[in-house]
């Protein structure tokens, strides 16, 4: 397998470890005593695309986009498809861009670009608002959040690619 193809694949690989973690950060601190388990949070799912996360209206642009209209029996499997592939996009992102910087570094770029990108990207289609229009608490958990989704991609990388192109390990 080629050096771009081993990249890739395990930009791949550390993309679902960087969304399940980033995932796990979210709901550890979101729980209460006695909510759902952590499986039964993760794969909660809208009815419909009303109910829908960002991810799932995200999907719901995309396909009315390309002419595909989505039933609301969909919704849940569009969110998750949608989450899931954000968060794989950017750990491919990060094996092409953020390879051969340390983990720190690399994944701290990786989480703060997701940051960045999820509010541009968003807030221009309107899913979310303009940046400025968020408190200063909302926005500091969740750059906090997606820097954890940076550092856990950046580690998995590591791993997986393991020394030949993974960069230093001093970040």
């Amino acid at each position: 397998m080629t050096s771009l193809l081993r990249r890739a694949a395990a930009g791949v690989v550390a993309g679902v470890v960087g969304t399940l973690a980033m995932d796990a950060w979210t709901y550890r601190r979101q729980q209460d005593d006695g909510g759902p388990s952590f499986r039964e949070w993760e794969f909660s799912s809208p009815s419909s695309f009303d109910d829908a996360s960002a991810p799932g209206e995200m999907a719901q642009r995309v396909t009315d986009l390309v002419g595909v209209e989505l039933p609301d029996r969909s919704a849940a499997l569009a969110t998750n498809v949608m989450h899931w592939l954000t968060g794989v996009s950017y750990g491919l992102s990060h094996a092409m861009f953020q390879h051969d910087r340390g983990v720190v570094a690399g994944g701290l770029a990786t989480g703060l670009g997701a940051f960045a990108g999820s509010y541009t990207t968003l807030g221009a289609m309107g899913i979310y608002q303009p940046i400025w229009e968020y408190d200063r608490e909302t926005l500091q958990q969740d750059l906090v959040t997606h820097l954890a989704f940076g550092l856990a991609t950046g580690v998995a990388y590591r791993l997986v690619a393991g020394g030949d192109d993974a960069g230093d390990t001093d970040g």
